[in-house]
C-alpha cells in the first residue's frame, strides 16, 4: 500500500443557477492575458449541449483518453509512442477555433466618439485574432439560450448514446448545468500524451501542473485531455491549463471559482488513496465496473492502518485529521452520492459531481401532487421523463443504476427533512429505504443543505517540508516572468498584471487573514460577533438585534 495525498472537489449540481461567476472570477485570476483570450479554465456548460469545446466528448473524433489494447493494458486512445512521434509535428486530432469560438471584443470608441446624430452609433464586434470585424456565431456557452432545441439535440455526443424516446423528448423534460475544470486525475492521460515531460502531478497534493519552462508546445496534451482543458497560448507557444489554485489551495484557502461561487455549490477537501492500486482500477474491463473500482482506491482515514502507512509515507498529521474531515471523502464514500465525470475514460477524475434532483421535484409539483412525499418522489424518478439515461452516460458510464441510488438518497433526505422541519415526528423507515441511518441522512443534510465554511473547504496548508518551492509564486510555474502566461501588459480585458512582481507565499496568507476578518487589523471580538451566513434561522442570537428597552414603571 502506497498512500499518497489528492486534492479533490465535488459539486452539488443541484445547486448551479448558471450564473457563470465562478468562469468571470476565474478568468479575471488567471486567464486575463494576451494570448488567453479564448480559455475558460472554469466554464458552466448546459445540457443538453455541445459543450465546450464543441462535441468534446465524441472521442471517436477526438481521441482523448485511454482505451484497453487487446492484452488487456491501457493505452493511449490517439495511440502509442510511435505513432505519436510520427505526428509531433503536426497533431490533427485538436479542436480548431472554431470548435471553441473565436474572441471577439466591440468598437466603444464608436459610442464614446460617436458626434449626435439621427440613429445611435453600433459597436460593432471585432475579432481579438484578426482585429477585423466578425459575426459572432459561437462562444463558450452557447447552448445556454438553446438548450434542448433540435438544434442543438443532433449534435449533443451524449444525447446520441441514449434511447431515441429520450432524445425526442428531452426537450420537454428538463435542462441542468454543469461547471467544469481540469479534472485533475490520478491516472492524466495528458501528462501520458506530453512528449517534453512538462505536464507532472505533484506528489504532494496531487494537482497537475505545466511547467511553463519545460513546455515546447506540441500540443500532444491539447489532444491527449479528454476533457479538453488544456488550451495552447498562441502568444507564448506554451500549453495552459486550470491550477486549482494552487497558490491559494496551499495557504488553506478554497479556489477562486469556489470562494466565489453564488450557489455553494463546491466542497474542497483531501482524500488518502493507494498510488499501487490506480493502474488496476483503471484497467477493469468493464466500464461500468469503473465508478466501483475508483471507489475502492480511496482509503479511509480512520482506519489505523492507513494512518500508520500514511505518516510511514511522510504525510503530516493534520493532513490525515484533514483527510478525516474531508467532506469529499463523506460524499464520495460514506454517503456515495457524488459521481465523478466519464469515468469510461479512464482517467480517474478527482472532480465529482452530485446529480440534479430539484427538475423531479418540479416536474411532480406541477400535476398539483405532494412534491415532497417519499413514495410520489421514489416513483417519479423511475417513471416520469427524467433523463436517468443521460446522466448515466455522463456520470456512470452508461449504468443507470448508481444514477438511480443518488436521486433516490436525494429524495429520501428532501422528505425525511421535511417531516423534522414541519414539526412532524419523523419516519425513521425513510433513511432505512435506500440504506442510512437516521444519523447518516441528518448528516448529509447539513453537509448538502447548510455546511458552515469551514466544512464546505476542509484544506490544510502546505508544509515546507513536503512543496520545496513555495517561496515564489514565480519560480514554479513562471507566471511572471517574460514569456510565461502571466507576462503582464495590456490584455483584451484590460490591463494584465503589469511588470513582474514576484508573489510570495506570505502574500497569500494575508489573502486569506483578509478574506477571514471584518477588517485588515483583525477585530479582537470577531469570535462574538453574529455570522449571519453560519445562523441557522432559529431562535435569537445573542448580539443580533439591539436590548430591549427596560419596563416603564
Amino acid at each position: 500500500m502506497r498512500v499518497m495525498a489528492q486534492m479533490a472537489m465535488v459539486m452539488n449540481l443541484d445547486k448551479c443557477i448558471g450564473c457563470h461567476t465562478c468562469s468571470v472570477t476565474c478568468k479575471q485570476a488567471w486567464t486575463n492575458r494576451t494570448g488567453t483570450e479564448y480559455m475558460w479554465w472554469n466554464n458552466v456548460e448546459t445540457r443538453p449541449g455541445q459543450g465546450y469545446p464543441r462535441t468534446y466528448e465524441d472521442q471517436e473524433v477526438w481521441q482523448g483518453g485511454w482505451a484497453l489494447s487487446r492484452r488487456g493494458g491501457l493505452v493511449l486512445k490517439a495511440g502509442g509512442r510511435l505513432k505519436n512521434l510520427l505526428s509531433i509535428f503536426s497533431s490533427p486530432k485538436m479542436p480548431s477555433i472554431g470548435d471553441y469560438y473565436e474572441p471577439w471584443t466591440y468598437d466603444y470608441d464608436t459610442l464614446l466618439s460617436s458626434p449626435l446624430q439621427e440613429h445611435v452609433p453600433v459597436a460593432r464586434p471585432y475579432s481579438l485574432i484578426s482585429g477585423e470585424p466578425m459575426k459572432i456565431e459561437w462562444s463558450a456557452n452557447w447552448d445556454d439560450d438553446l438548450g434542448g432545441s433540435p438544434t442543438l439535440t443532433k449534435n449533443d455526443p451524449i444525447l446520441k448514446k441514449v434511447s431515441e424516446e429520450i432524445t425526442l423528448s428531452y426537450e420537454q423534460t428538463f435542462m441542468f448545468h454543469l461547471p467544469r475544470i481540469c479534472e485533475h486525475c490520478l491516472n492524466p492521460s495528458c501528462a501520458a500524451s506530453c512528449p517534453s515531460g512538462a505536464i507532472y502531478k505533484r506528489t504532494e497534493d496531487g494537482i497537475v501542473l505545466v511547467d511553463q519552462d519545460k513546455c515546447r508546445g506540441w500540443r500532444k496534451c491539447v489532444t491527449g485531455c479528454p476533457y479538453k482543458k488544456i488550451f495552447f497560448n498562441h502568444k507564448t507557444g506554451k500549453a495552459e491549463k486550470c491550477t486549482f489554485c494552487f497558490p491559494r489551495i496551499e495557504v488553506g484557502t478554497p479556489t477562486i471559482c469556489s470562494e466565489t461561487c453564488v450557489g455553494r455549490l463546491r466542497y474542497i477537501g483531501l482524500v488518502l488513496y493507494d498510488a499501487d492500486k490506480v493502474l488496476e482500477a483503471a484497467s477493469v474491463e468493464d466500464e461500468a465496473d469503473l465508478l466501483a473500482s475508483q471507489r475502492a482506491v480511496f482509503l479511509d482515514p480512520n482506519d489505523p492502518e492507513v494512518i500508520a502507512a500514511a505518516e510511514a509515507a511522510g504525510i503530516a498529521r493534520d493532513w490525515i485529521t484533514a483527510a478525516q474531515k474531508s467532506p469529499i471523502w463523506a460524499l464520495i464514500t460514506t454517503y456515495q452520492v457524488a459521481l465523478p465525470l466519464h469515468p469510461e475514460y479512464r482517467t480517474m477524475p478527482m472532480v465529482w459531481y452530485i446529480p440534479p434532483l430539484s427538475p423531479v421535484v418540479d416536474a411532480v409539483a406541477e400535476t398539483g401532487v405532494d412534491a415532497e412525499q417519499v413514495d410520489t418522489l421514489f416513483a417519479a424518478i423511475e417513471s416520469l421523463r427524467i433523463p436517468v439515461e443521460y446522466l448515466a452516460e455522463l456520470f456512470t458510464a452508461g449504468d443507470p443504476k448508481p444514477v438511480s441510488d443518488v436521486l433516490r438518497k436525494l429524495a429520501a433526505m428532501r422528505s425525511y427533512m421535511r417531516d423534522i422541519n414541519l414539526g412532524r415526528e419523523p419516519q425513521p423507515g425513510i433513511p432505512a429505504s435506500v440504506g442510512m441511518t437516521e444519523e447518516q441522512m441528518y448528516e448529509m443534510y447539513r453537509l448538502l443543505a447548510i455546511a458552515a465554511y469551514d466544512e464546505r473547504y476542509v484544506i490544510p496548508p502546505a508544509h515546507a517540508e513536503t512543496a520545496h518551492n513555495l517561496e515564489e509564486l514565480a519560480t514554479e510555474c513562471s507566471l511572471d516572468r517574460d514569456g510565461g502566461p502571466g507576462m503582464g501588459g495590456s490584455g483584451p480585458f484590460g490591463e494584465g498584471s503589469g511588470g513582474p512582481v514576484a508573489l510570495s507565499v506570505e502574500n497569500f496568507h494575508a489573502l486569506k487573514q483578509r478574506q477571514t476578518s471584518d477588517t485588515i487589523a483583525d477585530p479582537a471580538d470577531k469570535s462574538s460577533r453574529v455570522n449571519l451566513l453560519n445562523w441557522d434561522g432559529n431562535g435569537r442570537p445573542s448580539g443580533m438585534f439591539p436590548a430591549d428597552p427596560p419596563a416603564g414603571p
